[in-house]
């Protein structure tokens, strides 16, 4: 007992001091992106999908990563098969589409150059002008990804 209580004490601050993505919503970009524009990152899931798992976890342990999301961009994380709240974005209004017991939001279809069913995890950025700059099917690994986001951050700094 006494080695575990030593090792959890030791854990605490690890996971206390470690810093995690902050994440937005569409209606809140809208807002913030007004006071002060970023480029966004879109991030589509699902629960399902395994590699979306991984890949969070991945990206999620990179300090380095995780700081240049919170200091340039705006992140969205959008679960495209469970997110029912109607969106707006981008001037249009984008809604779920039920399917029996599953379905998918539009917004996700309208975000994927596959417009029948999208690639999971599925990457969207956007410049600081909402214009898009890359687009990223499957599993974004977080090396290439420093590199891309230090790339656009660079662009708009």
């Amino acid at each position: 007992m006494k080695i575990f209580s030593i090792l959890f004490l030791m854990l605490v601050p690890y996971f206390c001091l470690s810093q995690k993505m902050r994440e937005g919503t569409f209606s809140e970009l809208e807002t913030l992106h007004d006071g002060h524009p970023k480029p966004v990152i879109i991030h589509l899931y699902t629960g399902w999908c395994a590699i979306c798992k991984i890949e969070s976890f991945n990206l999620n342990k990179d300090k380095d990563l995780v700081n240049l999301i919170n200091d340039h961009f705006y992140f969205i994380n959008f679960e495209a098969e469970k997110t029912k709240d109607k969106i707006r974005f981008e001037g249009k209004e984008f809604n779920y589409l039920p399917n029996g017991n599953s379905g998918i939001h539009e917004l996700a279809l309208a975000l994927s150059k596959n417009k029948s069913q999208p690639v999971y995890p599925l990457w969207i950025i956007l410049d600081a002008d909402q214009n898009l700059v890359y687009y990223h099917e499957g599993e974004f690994k977080p090396e290439l990804m420093k590199k891309k986001l230090a790339e656009i951050s660079n662009t708009y700094n």
